[in-house]
């Protein structure tokens, strides 16, 4: 059977989350409707990451089986006509036919998040689902300082959701970077993969660097403590966007 790679972008305020749930709608419930609706066959959708409730992607990519070979301008156009016309928030950016090995999840040889912080006094009005509002002056040099104590390989049980099925804490971040844009903080992380929430919980820590409650020394206290305890507050998930996957 043909299989079919997808690259989509989606808000995720809509959503809860990308997996398919029962009694929620969801970003994989979406295409997979907008897939039967086109095809007239009813797939699978497996995605290279599952987005929690609230999550954005820029560049998340899936990829799916269907019966016969379509354009792969034929499936984008046909997916993103269905889409808009079921008023959802989500857009198909790039859509081909790729080999039968291709895997959306396992193919993936690295991930890049963007966790973006609103640092301003007043409160938010348009963006106030697509960033963290912060209200207290943030030192984005500080927290940068701070987060390359994180980058590398290490357990990192403390920056893992209790819920996290991973078979095992010890990623290799290869990049974990703070920047300041005027009002805007925007953290980049750069892995092959990571643990659920992991990226949300650094977000969270480094913020308490930036508000000078906690040093750089204090994460690495907190790294090396390997309990979800040490671990500074999990930011909400409105400001987290999967960037890209390499393949």
């Amino acid at each position: 059977m043909p299989r079919f790679r997808i690259d989509i972008e989606y808000d995720g305020g809509p959503y809860f989350g990308w997996q398919r749930q029962a009694n929620h709608h969801s970003v994989q419930a979406a295409i997979e409707t907008a897939i039967a609706a086109f095809s007239g066959e009813t797939v699978t959708l497996f995605g290279a990451g599952r987005t929690d409730t609230g999550v954005h992607a820029l560049a998340q990519v899936a990829h799916f089986d269907l019966s016969r070979h379509w354009t792969g301008r034929t499936v984008q156009n046909a997916l993103n006509a269905h889409l808009a016309m079921a008023d959802e928030t989500v857009a198909i950016i790039a859509a081909e036919e790729v080999a039968g090995d291709f895997d959306a999840r396992f193919s993936a040889k690295g991930r890049h998040y963007l966790y973006r912080i609103h640092n301003r006094r007043p409160p938010l009005t348009v963006g106030r689902v697509h960033a963290w509002h912060v209200a207290a002056p943030l030192d984005a040099e500080a927290m940068h300082a701070a987060a390359q104590r994180l980058v590398g390989t290490y357990d990192f049980t403390t920056f893992r959701a209790a819920q996290c099925q991973a078979k095992s804490p010890i990623k290799t971040l290869e990049r974990l970077d703070v920047t300041r844009d005027g009002e805007m903080v925007e953290i980049r992380a750069s892995a092959r993969s990571f643990l659920h929430n992991q990226v949300r919980s650094f977000a969270g820590t480094l913020k308490r660097v930036g508000e000078g409650g906690w040093t750089a020394a204090d994460v690495t206290r907190a790294l090396e403590a390997r309990d979800r305890k040490a671990c500074g507050p999990v930011a909400p998930p409105h400001g987290l966007y999967l960037v890209k996957v390499d393949y």
